[in-house]
């Protein structure tokens, strides 16, 4: 991935889901500082990162699948959730579960949890 797409991807997960870097390094499990370094091109994620990166771009991409707007989208992350057993998204992704995040997302497009 280029250095202008990586950095177009990290601002669009900050930008459509309202997150801030602390939440994206808890989620990709690297620090803050980290995610700063990707965004300016000063490294780039490897390995274990970068499937986490991959996976929080597949949330992303389904949020706003499920959505239709980044607002709702935005909202969704930042409400708490019975199927995340009263978290947020944006905390179980914080946490490192973004595939409780996923299966949320699955759930609520099944019909479930409305």
């Amino acid at each position: 991935m280029a250095l202008k797409d990586l950095k177009a991807e990290i601002d669009g997960l900050k930008q459509d889901l309202g997150l801030s870097n602390d939440v994206l390094a808890g989620a990709l499990k690297v620090d803050a500082r980290t995610i700063e370094r990707w965004r300016t091109g000063v490294s780039f994620p490897q390995h274990e990162g970068r499937a986490r990166l991959d996976a929080f771009l597949t949330v992303r991409a389904h949020a706003l699948d499920t959505f239709n707007t980044a607002e709702a989208a935005r909202t969704w992350m930042h409400t708490n959730n019975r199927y995340l057993g009263g978290m947020t998204p944006e905390n179980a992704a914080q946490a490192g579960r973004l595939d409780r995040v996923e299966a949320a997302l699955t759930a609520l497009d099944a019909g479930l949890f409305i």
